[in-house]
């Protein structure tokens, strides 16, 4: 599969970073860890739990299902609330259209069945989808995780729905930045020979975390150059993308995929 000696990689994830950190290490790889972003679980937030006491209440036709670890997080919080059987009768009547097959395997898990999976697995695909389906006059539900999708719940709404926002997760910025820049610096260096990605808002923080440092025209110049990029998926991917900066992507958006891409690219 390749051997990573001698090769350093920056990683900016926080969740699954334990697993992300021993796979590449496994192959030799000096993993650099600097955290960008921070998840956040809302079990107390009141706007979580009155978005969920609505739903519960008057029911929904469909629910956009984007992320598994969302999707469970929500059922967690319904638990604490006393919530989470009438939260599975409720979603159970409904038309549930899911983002890929990690949020399948949630919404299985719970013991319902969607009516439909994203075979790209992307949010466009997933609303694409939910608008072709008509939504005008419909309650439609949607799961976020990490931050909210106006670019697709108010076209929704624009066709007539009614949205209720559900957001068990918030991305916020790490109490301890000294790692990200250390990161920076790395890269600028020229000590780092590949940044890795797995989530959008943390690849997006990293590049504005070099601007306010002063150092993003340096930085963006350094990366697909002299730096490797890879990129667990093309939303992940969208911040390098809109600055013309190559990345590289598995074929199958997974962790381990982009662990073995970053054996076979970088082991040479």
């Amino acid at each position: 599969m390749g051997d990573l000696g001698g090769v350093t990689i920056g990683i900016t994830a926080e969740r699954r970073a334990e697993e992300f950190i021993g796979a590449l290490e496994r192959h030799g790889a000096t993993v650099w860890h600097a955290p960008t972003i921070r998840i956040v679980p809302l079990s107390g937030d009141e706007r979580l739990r009155s978005a969920t006491e609505v739903v519960v209440a008057d029911g929904v036709d469909l629910a956009a299902v984007t992320t598994g670890a969302g999707f469970r997080g929500w059922f967690d919080a319904a638990e604490e609330w006393g919530l989470a059987e009438r939260l599975h009768d409720t979603l159970a009547a409904a038309r549930l259209y899911v983002r890929g097959p990690k949020a399948k395997g949630a919404v299985r898990g719970r013991g319902l069945t969607e009516r439909w999976s994203a075979p790209e697995e992307s949010n466009r695909e997933l609303f694409e989808h939910v608008l072709d389906q008509g939504v005008r006059g419909s309650r439609v539900a949607v799961q976020l995780h990490g931050q909210p999708l106006p670019e697709f719940t108010d076209r929704l709404r624009a066709a007539g729905a009614e949205v209720v926002e559900l957001q068990p997760y918030r991305w916020q910025w790490p109490a301890d930045l000294e790692p990200a820049y250390r990161l920076l610096d790395g890269v600028l260096a020229g000590e780092v020979d590949a940044l890795a990605f797995t989530s959008a808002p943390a690849t997006a923080n990293l590049l504005t975390l070099a601007r306010e440092r002063g150092v993003h025209a340096e930085f963006v110049a350094k990366l697909g150059a002299d730096v490797v990029c890879a990129c667990v998926g093309p939303v992940t991917a969208a911040p390098l993308t809109e600055l013309g900066i190559p990345t590289r992507q598995p074929d199958r958006q997974r962790l381990g995929a982009l662990v073995k891409l970053l054996a076979a690219d970088l082991s040479a």
